[in-house]
């Protein structure tokens, strides 16, 4: 960073003072909210660079790599036979030394720039704890102790990979997500223990850079989710290559020889890396919350009510530390909330309708309630499934894969939530959530406009498709 960045004294500010702690996406969200509205802010982070998991090892590395390994597949696996096909020369070297470079002005432009450019914000590198209810002890990388008071904290420190006691596999050389995104060289065959969204987004992306995928569940593929979505994203998976073992208990990991051994009991799979994605937890065991009385559920995460203060009056959280969806837009939105309320104002973050997407191919989206969630809130639902041959988008692309679903409420026809799977998923599901945001029903949805021949107008065949059949529709008919 350009900037000397240090803590300095305020002796004569009257401004209301808030320590933040921690410098990623929710950070900065609520800190800028804060000083732009008359705070002053001193942040505190203990990491050695600034800007939390998204931009430095969780969303943009992952996908300029998933971008990467698509237009590697496309090369030699696309659908025009008018286009020769060939396998494309990975070096794999060269891929992360691009990765980095962009990750590191990325960060200079969204995180350090910013922090050097506000001089209502104070920077102190370090680890937090709190003393009380007002008081930020913080040890510095030389081992000194500095105490801060303030008059609001906000707690976004993030979370990192939870690594699960399997017997032996501490004692090897297993990749957590960050080792597989920056890695120089690839492997033969890639084991994956894991099966929610960052365990299938490099599992695919692995295989198409070149190696062998091997990919163990422990129950199904994206558990968490509408099995709809990850049944079919086996079956596509299975198409590439990709081997999925669903039901799978790792009983131990053996390192030897360059080789991983994962026992499954009654078989073993061998892989010369081995990535584990077993999902994330937040990072708030050394914050001493007790001594504020911060509360956590039992995983960890702080909890928060809807303006984001947890349950010591004064003191807020906000992104993958709190108990929230782990999204960096929600993380964002729900630090710049806080700012506001730390200042008086009333942000509340509503979490009624909020989009999801996986980066796999096809992509996974989501948004609102699956068919079971809202029979299990009581509400009558009706639903209708469009598979993409019905999609003129779809049938130009020479990609029929997968499919739309809407759930709307049986007695008035509102909008209550979609799954796809899709290419371009991710650029189609903001459309529903802005539509289940106005409450909107399938036949107001169905007569909007929407434009020929992209992905987007899925979502409104799959709308007309609660009372008509699409199927005997000419194109672009309203």
């Amino acid at each position: 960073m350009n900037k000397t960045v240090s803590h300095k004294e305020h002796q004569v500010d009257s401004r209301l003072h808030i320590v933040v702690i921690g410098s990623g996406s929710a950070a900065f969200a609520g800190a800028l909210a804060a000083t732009e509205r008359g705070a002053r802010v001193t942040m505190v982070e203990g990491g050695d660079v600034i800007g939390g998991c998204c931009v430095n090892v969780g969303c943009v590395p992952s996908k300029i790599l998933i971008r990467a390994a698509h237009l590697a597949y496309q090369q030699a696996h696309h659908a025009f036979a008018a286009i020769e096909h060939h396998e494309p020369k990975i070096d794999r070297a060269k891929l992360t030394a691009q990765i980095s470079e962009r990750v590191k002005s990325l960060r200079f432009a969204k995180y350090e720039r910013i922090l050097s450019r506000n001089p209502s914000i104070d920077f102190i590198r370090g680890w937090a704890k709190l003393l009380d209810a007002r008081t930020v002890e913080v040890l510095t990388p030389q081992n000194q102790s500095v105490r801060i008071v303030a008059d609001k904290i906000l707690i976004a420190t993030g979370a990192t990979p939870w690594i699960p006691p399997i017997p032996g596999l501490e004692k090897t050389p297993y990749w957590r997500s960050t080792e597989e995104i920056f890695a120089d060289e690839m492997p033969h065959h890639l084991v994956v223990i894991g099966s929610s969204v960052i365990a299938v987004e490099l599992a695919q992306a692995y295989r198409r850079l070149g190696a062998e995928v091997t990919i163990l569940a422990r129950h199904r593929l994206l558990s968490k989710y509408d099995a709809i979505l990850g049944d079919n994203l086996v079956k596509y998976f299975a198409e590439e290559g990709i081997r999925v073992i669903t039901q799978a208990t790792v009983k131990n990991v053996v390192y030897q020889a360059g080789e991983f051994v994962v026992s499954l009991g009654n078989e073993k799979v061998c892989g010369d890396r081995l990535l584990v994605a077993t999902g994330r937890r937040p990072n708030t065991a050394d914050l001493n919350l007790a001594a504020a009385g911060v509360a956590t559920d039992d995983s960890g995460a702080i909890i928060v009510n809807e303006r984001l203060e947890t349950s010591c009056p004064g003191i807020y959280a906000a992104g993958d530390c709190a108990n929230l969806p782990q999204l960096v837009y929600v993380a964002a939105a729900a630090g710049h909330r806080a700012g506001m309320n730390m200042m008086g104002e009333r942000g509340v973050l509503n979490l009624d309708a909020v989009p999801m997407v996986i980066f796999t191919d096809p992509q996974v989206a989501t948004v609102g309630l699956s068919p079971q969630e809202a029979i299990a809130q009581g509400l009558r639902v009706e639903t209708r499934t469009l598979s993409l041959d019905n999609v003129p988008r779809a049938l130009a692309n020479f990609d029929e894969r997968g499919f739309i679903r809407l759930v709307a409420e049986a007695d008035n026809q509102c909008l209550l939530g979609a799954q796809i799977l899709a290419h371009d998923a991710g650029e189609m599901i903001q459309t529903v959530a802005v539509a289940i945001e106005q409450r909107m029903s399938v036949t107001e949805f169905a007569e909007m406009l929407f434009p020929y021949l992209t992905m987007n107008e899925g979502l409104k065949l799959c709308a007309q498709a609660f009372f008509k059949d699409v199927s005997q529709l000419s194109c672009c008919a309203g």
